[in-house]
């Protein structure tokens, strides 16, 4: 028998991968590029409330997956309130009463799949002891479920190899407030604790999001592939596009959880990502969900600050949208 670990020829292993999300459209278009990612393994996808309920986000990454081809990774249904307070509803203005733009049982069909019985945070700690060291953790929702992770795990961020969030916002304008954004408004008391609990941390937020849009084009080729999913994911994009045309006044929408992915793997080269000191306004006051991040070193080149810090994305090296494009249309 050939020795795979003296075999050049081999396959490199995958890199393991939770993901815990609130499936909305960018999330859809998450899992799509995650799919087409083979260095990945996707051992379980965690649900919280968000953009839509835990519940219907289930059923969402569920369907998502099946369309996906990968019907076998588990779907755990995560937190349905904050850590303080009760969900608030949703975002439907943004992502569709369904949470994928009105598509759930037309483009995007209902799987026979159902969600374990395992919650998403226990799920999280135990796909982390199962993988000591290995496990990728990619979060681009509120970050209830993380939160929760650590209360079972308090190791948990020496046990995980990293933690990608998609939250925050340095030194651009928030999207729910003026200095927050969603995943960490909807949240505060879990964001503080995750930014502070000592992961190998890197934010993906606001500042680096807002700048990297699919475009109606891009959209287009989706739809023009003639694929189910292509046929799916366009439509849900048309829906968030109606949204974005008051932001940017053309139908078109940001990358939030897809370029937090590609971040997360590697596939992006990042031009400012300092390590900086980083903490969440969890007060009552007007900055409730502000991310504030120790930047006073900006006019000096943002040197880090210690390896320790959290790794905030302030800009990437390359458009992602081509990349993004290029995944997602063979599926």
């Amino acid at each position: 028998m050939t020795d795979p670990a003296a075999d050049s020829t081999a396959s490199p292993a995958r890199t393991p991968l939770f993901l815990d999300c609130d499936t909305g459209v960018d999330d859809a278009l998450t899992l799509g590029y995650l799919a087409a990612s083979p260095g990945v393994e996707l051992v379980g996808v965690g649900s919280v409330s968000g953009n839509c309920s835990a519940e219907t986000g289930a059923r969402n990454t569920l369907d998502l997956l099946a369309l996906l081809g990968l019907p076998d990774v588990p779907v755990h249904v995560g937190a349905h309130d904050p850590l303080a307070g009760s969900f608030a509803g949703g975002a439907p203005h943004v992502h569709g009463a369904d949470g994928v733009g009105g598509t759930s049982g037309r483009e995007l069909p209902r799987s026979a799949g159902e969600p374990s019985g395992t919650s998403a945070a226990r799920a999280l700690v135990d796909a982390a002891r199962e993988r000591p060291g290995q496990l990728v953790v990619l979060a681009v929702g509120p970050f209830t479920n993380l939160a929760l992770a650590l209360d079972l795990e308090p190791e948990l961020p020496r046990l995980v190899r990293s933690l990608t969030v998609m939250g925050g916002a340095a030194l651009a304008p928030g999207n729910v407030t003026p200095v927050a954004e969603a995943n960490v408004h909807n949240d505060p008391e879990a964001a503080r604790r995750v930014v502070e609990a000592g992961f190998d941390l890197t934010v993906v937020g606001l500042d680096v999001t807002m700048r990297h849009l699919f475009e109606e084009e891009h959209r287009r080729a989706l739809l023009d592939a003639g694929t189910p999913v292509g046929a799916a994911l366009g439509a849900m994009l048309g829906h968030y596009f109606a949204f974005y045309t008051d932001v940017f006044g053309r139908p078109c929408c940001s990358l939030h959880d897809p370029l937090a992915a590609a971040i997360a793997l590697g596939d992006v080269a990042l031009a400012s990502a300092p390590r900086v000191k980083l903490t969440v306004d969890d007060t009552d006051g007007p900055g409730r969900g502000q991310t504030i991040a120790d930047l006073r070193a900006l006019y000096r080149g943002l040197p880090d600050r210690s390896p320790e810090d959290p790794r905030v994305v302030l800009e990437v090296a390359e458009e992602f949208a081509p990349l993004l494009l290029e995944r997602l249309l063979p599926l």
